[in-house]
Formats: structure tokens, sequence, C-alpha cells
């Protein structure tokens, strides 16, 4: 078990099996690297929203995006850092190293609070964290005119019911404003504070335009979600008549700061455009999945581009935050019906690592998992059969051993060093049963949203 590639070596799986102590990197050459184990570095998480409670665990069954959007209402009132910290321990449990963090909250005055908790329990877990600091102002519950639209579908018991929760948002300056905030309160050198217009379809074009004019002056980094729902696709085109990606580009929205996530309903001349001005893209198979959103055009963005990164989006596969099998799903649903891949083993581990890598705007090289790869070959009668083939067949989350960031040492052998995180767990879902009085009643509230919700989107042609 000598065999040793280059880490990040171009155009090869970034990996390295290890059969002597000195072939480690620094961090690692105190730990006893057995035969057969194999070091590389650790993927990102490009796209998530931190679920400490899982949706499901809240009664959110899957379903179409627009009429599984109001059993968000289910979410229960937790403590902002018990719940990141839950859900980072779950990632960093399986040797992923840095994540992107879509805040939910949408209670600007609350939002730098809520973000330095955040970013304490990222610290108090030792990953690397991107925060996509949540920005709205546009079309609450149906797209094409608001609230309003429901109204038809609900009596007026139900209205009155209901349409005291519609949400109010503040100014675009202020929400703007409330960004730089959260920025200037993060002194951490693995943070990354990200402007997160949640999507142009819930984002007027005063904020999509100060959001550009924003980070295009500071630097700042933009992430957001772009053409995820068939539906989404029906309604940007009615407003856009230019194309909603051809707007974007119009007001300096495209650029290699921008990473989108989804992109399921891209056309191949907006991957075109997209990749000419250095966008990101981040696939979330199970989530597209299990939403009824489809399968991203991936094998058209590599040969188009732009690059792409991979996220969980809280709805992995099996529900478990495992980025190993998303890797798998991604590249399973990609392999094509020809005798030639496109979407290649080592471009899907580019993707989680280096494209990831660039979506929270971190370094490569600095952040390594070690695996028990002698595990996943115990079988094996050959010992040349390609590795990236290997991790995407069988890798899941008891392979990783020990998981180092910036230096320091998050996991071994599969606990996790900074926090206990089964008391954590246990602490949060306290808190979440302890709100279930509040969460009956809103069970109510979301399946007549929801139920008016599927009602107006019948009637679009899909």
């Amino acid at each position: 078990m000598t065999d040793i590639r280059l880490l990040n070596r171009p155009g090869h799986m970034p990996a390295a099996r290890f059969g002597a102590p000195t072939d480690l990197p620094p961090q690692f050459q105190a730990m006893a690297a057995k035969p057969g184990d194999m070091i590389l570095p650790s993927p990102v998480n490009a796209h998530d929203h931190g679920y400490g409670i899982r949706t499901l665990d809240c009664g959110i069954v899957d379903d179409a995006l627009e009429t599984w959007i109001p059993g968000m209402r289910l979410r229960p009132r937790t403590d902002a850092y018990l719940e990141a910290l839950v859900a980072f321990g779950r990632l960093a449990k399986t040797g992923t190293g840095a994540t992107m963090h879509c805040h939910n909250s949408l209670n600007i005055e609350r939002l730098v609070d809520e973000a330095q908790a955040v970013m304490r329990a990222a610290a108090d877990i030792g990953i690397r964290l991107a925060l996509s600091c949540p920005l709205l102002n546009f079309d609450p519950w149906a797209y094409d005119g608001g609230p309003e639209r429901l109204k038809p579908f609900l009596t007026e018991e139900q209205w009155a019911l209901l349409s005291p929760g519609i949400p109010a948002y503040a100014p675009v300056s202020v929400q703007v404003e409330a960004v730089e905030a959260v920025a200037a309160a993060n002194n951490s050198p693995l943070v990354d504070v990200q402007y997160g217009p949640v999507g142009p379809q819930w984002c007027s074009d005063a904020l999509l335009e100060a959001i550009a004019e924003a980070s295009a002056a500071s630097g700042r980094r933009i992430h957001m979600h772009l053409l995820e729902s068939p539906r989404q696709r029906q309604w940007l085109d009615r407003r856009f008549r230019q194309g909603v990606v051809r707007y974007l580009d119009e007001i300096g929205f495209l650029s290699p700061r921008l990473a989108v996530a989804h992109g399921v309903q891209l056309r191949p001349d907006e991957c075109e455009l997209l990749a000419e001005r250095g966008v990101q893209i981040v696939s979330n198979p199970a989530a597209n999945l299990r939403l009824r959103s489809g399968v991203a055009p991936l094998p058209a963005i590599v040969e188009r581009g732009p690059d792409f990164a991979i996220g969980l989006d809280g709805s992995g596969f099996d529900d478990d935050q495992d980025l190993w099998r998303e890797m798998r799903l991604l590249y399973l649903l990609q392999g094509e019906r020809g005798l030639t891949r496109r979407v290649t083993a080592a471009k899907v581990f580019d993707a989680a690592i280096r494209t990831g890598a660039r979506v929270v705007n971190a370094p490569t090289g600095e952040d390594f998992v070690l695996v028990d790869y002698q595990a996943l070959i115990a079988d094996a009668l050959f010992d040349d059969v390609d590795e990236a083939e290997v991790l995407l067949t069988r890798m899941d989350s008891r392979h990783p051993k020990v998981l180092f960031v910036a230096g320091r040492e998050v996991l071994r052998d599969g606990q996790l060093t900074g926090i206990d995180f089964d008391a954590a767990r246990q602490e949060l879902l306290a808190q979440a049963r302890a709100d279930l009085p509040r969460l009956r009643t809103q069970r109510e509230h979301a399946r007549l949203l929801s139920g008016a919700s599927r009602n107006y989107y019948a009637g679009w042609e899909i």
C-alpha cells in the first residue's frame, strides 16, 4: 500500500494512500496512520441551511417546492447556537470540513445576534463557515402577485386566520446594511460573510440591483438560489422578458463572486453566460429529487461551464447529511446513456473540493480527512482499481477517521473533539419539543397554505 499520488494534482483524483508516516502532511505525522489509510482534502458542503432539527422531524414531508415551503412554519423555535451546533456537528462527523450556511431567519433585527451565534457554533465544532445572510422582499407565498393570489383558494375565515402572518420586509438599504453589520462582527479567518438573496423570485429589482452594487464595491461574495423548480422558470420568464440570467448580467450581478444553487431549469445559453462571467453552480441532487424539481443539466454544464460544486441543502438522500452519499447520487444520476460520460469521477471530486472551496471563499490544501480505505477494499481481488471509483461507490460517513481543519483536529475515531454531540442534540430536541403547543396550531396553518398553493399552481402549465 505505498502508491502515492500528489495532493491536488490537476487531472487526478486528489487523494493519497500512505505506507509510511513521513508521507503525511505535517498535522498527521504524529498519528499512527495505517497501511491502507487514505488522506484527501476534505469535501465542502457548498449549499445548506443548517437544520439541527431536520425537516422530516418537524413533520414537513417532501413535496413539490412551492407546496413544501409552507411547512417551514413547523420549524420549532430553538436557540440559534444550538441549532447550528448540531447541524455542523453532523457534517463534521462525516469528514466535511466546510459548509455554506444559508441562514433561515427572516427577522432582520435579529440577524446580527443570530449570525454571531452561528459563527460561534462553527468555531466550537472547528469547521470553516460561509454565512449567507438572507435578503428578500418580494412575492411572499405565491409568485406573480404575492399573498393575494392565494385568497381565492381560501375561505374568508381561513384568510382571516392566515393573513396576519404575511411577512413585512425591511427597506432594501436596511437589509444590505445588516449584512455589513454581520461582517463587521466577524473576527474569524475561518468565516466568510456573504450576501444571500434567497432567489430572484423573492427579490425586487431594487434589492437585486442594490446587492450587485454592494458586492462590486466591497468584493463580498453572493450566494443565491436560482431556477430551482419548473414554476420558478415559468414565472421568471414572464417577469424578465430577456430572461432572468440575462437580466442579472445587465445589472452587474454575474461575476466570479457569485454562486447559484440548484440551477435545475437552466438552458444551455444561460450556462454559457454564467461560465463567461465566472459564476459557480452548486448542484443539490437529493433536494432536487425530494422537492420534485428534477435533475440538473450537469453534462451540459460540464461541457459549457460554469464550474460546479455540491451541496446537501439540508435534504440528503438518506436524510443523514452525508456528503459522500450525495456525491454518489450525483455521479449516478449524471451517468448518461452513452459509452462515455462527461461528469467523470475526477470532476465530482474536483467539484466537492476545489469548486466548493471557492464557493465558501476558503483556501485549498489546508483541510484533510483520513479515511479507512482498507475497509472499502477489504474483499477486493485487484489493488489497482481507481480510488475515486471506489469512494464514489462505497464511501459513507462510517469511514472518516480523522478530520483536520486549519491545523486543528476536529474529528478523531469518529468522535468530535470540540463538543459532546449527543448532549447537544438532546438539548436541542428538548427545546423543540417544548415548542410543540405552538407547532400544533401552526400545523393547521401550514396545511391550509400548502393546499391553497397547490390549487393556485395547478393551473400553471409545466
